[in-house]
């Protein structure tokens, strides 16, 4: 079964990592990817983000001087129809700080992607971070197999 069978119908939420290997189409994770984005780009499925997602993005672009990968980065998380960005506001703080308090190894980032997966309701967090702890209400799917 491949990724976007398991993820649903949706809404699902990817972390940052999904958004630089479809970017920079990384040959491993490229092929899960596609169909993902594809479903996004015709209106069949919707994915959502943090705002965490932009700084976490942009941060190699700018330190290289690329502001053309910079600049793909921002369209994709700005202005795709099917993808929503969950600003960082303090609901989601408060919402990260209650999982980093339940989950003690849970980094902020990754409670901050949570948090915003969960307020947007979806389904699933697609990561390759294997340290992501079980939430209830979010099922938790590696990019590269299992769940």
């Amino acid at each position: 079964m491949g990724l976007i069978e398991r993820v649903g119908s949706g809404p699902v939420a990817l972390d940052t990592a999904c958004f630089i290997y479809f970017i920079e189409e990384h040959p491993r994770y490229l092929a899960a990817l596609e169909p993902i984005f594809a479903a996004v780009a015709a209106g069949r499925m919707q994915v959502v983000t943090s705002a965490l997602t932009l700084l976490e993005v942009l941060v190699v672009p700018y330190r290289a001087g690329d502001d053309g990968l910079a600049d793909r980065y921002e369209q994709l998380l700005t202005r795709s129809r099917g993808l929503r960005v969950v600003d960082l506001d303090r609901t989601q703080l408060r919402a990260a700080a209650q999982l980093r308090a339940v989950h003690a190894r849970l980094r902020t980032p990754d409670a901050l992607q949570m948090a915003a997966a969960l307020s947007a309701r979806c389904v699933a967090l697609v990561t390759n971070d294997r340290e992501l702890p079980a939430v209830a209400g979010l099922q938790v799917l590696q990019l590269s197999g299992g769940t």
